[in-house]
């Protein structure tokens, strides 16, 4: 199974295999149509409660038998999208919005058309952000050294 960890805190470092969230290294079970919800966090590295989350903002829809919850291929395949989205920097409602675009007519197709321009405007976001984080940090650099210099003019 992929070894994939997805931080869900914002203080927590994040690993992501993006080739896996792209599916780009293959399915590791092309033949499974069923996941138990245990089966789908440890492949994505995700909590139990994440996908409860999931299910309850009608991201995910598992099929229920008593309380077992039963992920479809397309619940998986949906994870793996909502995953990305998160990844590239989108809320889960843009999630949702792009992941809902396959069912409509020409779906697919409209599906990676929106995907592109929706990529592009995030990543122009991305650099933007980017560069007021380095201006940030080139500010605190001397704001650091002037203070410190400051400090080191005082008597002890």
């Amino acid at each position: 199974m992929a070894n994939v960890k997805i931080a869900e805190q914002a203080d927590e470092e994040s690993s992501v295999d993006i080739d896996f969230l792209l599916g780009l290294n293959g399915d590791s079970q092309p033949d499974r149509q069923t996941f138990r919800i245990g089966d789908l966090a440890q492949e994505f590295g995700v909590t139990l409660r994440t996908l409860r989350f999931y299910e309850d903002r009608g991201l995910l829809a598992p099929e229920r038998r008593g309380t077992t919850r039963l992920y479809s291929r397309r619940d998986r395949t949906r994870l793996r999208l909502i995953l990305l989205a998160k990844t590239l920097g989108f809320s889960l409602t843009e999630a949702k919005q792009l992941i809902d675009i396959y069912h409509q007519p020409n779906g697919k197709r409209k599906q990676l058309e929106v995907a592109i321009e929706r990529f592009e405007e995030q990543l122009e976001i991305l650099h933007e952000q980017k560069r007021e984080i380095e201006q940030s940090i080139q500010a605190m650099d001397v704001t650091i050294g002037f203070v410190r210099g400051k400090l080191n003019e005082m008597p002890q």
